[in-house]
C-alpha cells in the first residue's frame, strides 16, 4: 500500500531510505539508508546501509547493517554525522564483486563520493576511495548503470546546482574514465535536476529526476534518449494526475524493473515529509525564494528544523506507457498479480 507505514517480517518499520532493489539467484534485496536514529536534535543523519531480503517483494526480512557507521572516526565518510546519501550497488560480472557509491555533502554545496567494495551483496563492504570528486566537480545525487550485454557501466549524478552527466565508470566500477556528457542545464535550484533514476525499456534510455528542493516533493520528469549519453528528449511531468504537483508526496530514488514479469517497471519513491503533505506548492514557493540571486544558498533552511526522517514512509506506484511517454498513477493499493 503507497504512502503507508511498511514493516518487517519481525514488524519493525524498514529503513532502506533513497535506495534500490536488486534481484541476485531469485531473491530480492531492498538496501538504502538506515534513518531509524535520525530524529530531530540527535544529530545523527544517518545509521549505516541497511539491507532487506524477499521471495515475494511483499515479505522483506531484516539482513541487518550491511554497510555500518564508523562511530569512532569522526572524519569518516560513514560517521553518524556526515550526511551520508543515496547509496546504489551494481554487480560487477568480470571482478565478482559487489560495488557501492555513496555520496557524502559536507559544508559549502559540496558534495563527493565514497565507493566500497564486496563479495556478496550483504557485505562485507571494503572502502576503496573516500572523499572522491569524479571528473573534479561536486558530485551530488546519483544513479548507477550496468549494460546487460556488455557489462560497461555508466555513472548517471548531478553536478551539483548546474546539470546531469553521464559519466562512463572504469572496468571495475570504482572511478569514472574521464569520459562524460552532459544534460538539462539550468541556472540554480530549484530548477536543476537531481535524484536520476534509470532503466531501459524497448531499446530507449530514460531518466526519471526530480527539482531541487530537499526533502519537499517536486514534480517529476521524464526525459528519454536512444544511447546512454544521450541526447535526451524531455517528455515532462510523471504524474499528470496528480494535483499538487509533489509526485504524489513523494521523491523517486530508483526504477526496479519485475524480471518475472513482461513489462512491469516500479518507480521506488520516499515519501519524506508524512506530515507536511499539504505543503507542497508552499515549499516549492520557499526554495524558489531561497536560492534567488543574491541569496546565500548555504544558509540554513529553517523548513528543515524539524525534519523527522525516522518516519519518512515509501511510496511504490507501477509505471505505465503511452507510446515511449512513462505515466505514473496513484493508486491506494496495487499487487504485483496483475501483471503477466
Amino acid at each position: 500500500m503507497p504512502g503507508q507505514p511498511w514493516l518487517d517480517t519481525k514488524g519493525e518499520r524498514i529503513h532502506a531510505h533513497g535506495g534500490s532493489v536488486l534481484h541476485v539467484d531469485g531473491t530480492y534485496y531492498w538496501y538504502g539508508e538506515n534513518k531509524e536514529k535520525s530524529a530531530p536534535g540527535t544529530g545523527i543523519w544517518h545509521w549505516g546501509v541497511r539491507c532487506y531480503s524477499s521471495t515475494d517483494l511483499y515479505n522483506w526480512t531484516d539482513r541487518g547493517l550491511i554497510i555500518p557507521p564508523d562511530e569512532e572516526d569522526e572524519s569518516s565518510p560513514l560517521h553518524p554525522t556526515q550526511l551520508l546519501d543515496r547509496p546504489h550497488i551494481i554487480f560487477n560480472r568480470d571482478t565478482g564483486k559487489y560495488v557501492c557509491w555513496i555520496k557524502v555533502m559536507t559544508k559549502g554545496s559540496i558534495q563527493r563520493s565514497t565507493v566500497l567494495v564486496a563479495d556478496s551483496i550483504l557485505g562485507p563492504y571494503e572502502i576503496v576511495q573516500t572523499w572522491l570528486r569524479p571528473l573534479s566537480v561536486s558530485a551530488g545525487d546519483f544513479d548507477l548503470v550496468v549494460d546487460p550485454h556488455d557489462g560497461k557501466a555508466y555513472y548517471y549524478f548531478e553536478r551539483v546546482h548546474s546539470e546531469m552527466i553521464c559519466a562512463d565508470l572504469t572496468d571495475d566500477y570504482t572511478d569514472v574514465t574521464g569520459y562524460y556528457s552532459t544534460h538539462f542545464p539550468q541556472p540554480q535550484p530549484p530548477f536543476v535536476r537531481e535524484a536520476p533514476a534509470y532503466f531501459a525499456r524497448d531499446r530507449q534510455h530514460y531518466l526519471l529526476t526530480s527539482g531541487t528542493t530537499g526533502y519537499y516533493p517536486n514534480p517529476s520528469e521524464a526525459a528519454v534518449a536512444k544511447s546512454y549519453h544521450g541526447p535526451f528528449t524531455v517528455l515532462g511531468d510523471l504524474h499528470p494526475s496528480d494535483a499538487s504537483r509533489t509526485s504524489f508526496h513523494s521523491q523517486i530514488s530508483s526504477v526496479f524493473r519485475h524480471p518475472e514479469k513482461k513489462d512491469l517497471y516500479i518507480a521506488i519513491a520516499d515519501r519524506w515529509l508524512p506530515r507536511h503533505l499539504e505543503h507542497g506548492q508552499q515549499a516549492h514557493d520557499a526554495f524558489v525564494e531561497h536560492f534567488a540571486p543574491g541569496r546565500d544558498g548555504d544558509e540554513p533552511m529553517e523548513e528543515f528544523a524539524d525534519v523527522d526522517t525516522t518516519i519518512a514512509d515509501y511510496v511504490w506506484l507501477p509505471i505505465r506507457f503511452e507510446g515511449d511517454r512513462p505515466v505514473i498513477e496513484w493508486r491506494d493499493e496495487w499487487r504485483i498479480e496483475e501483471y503477466s
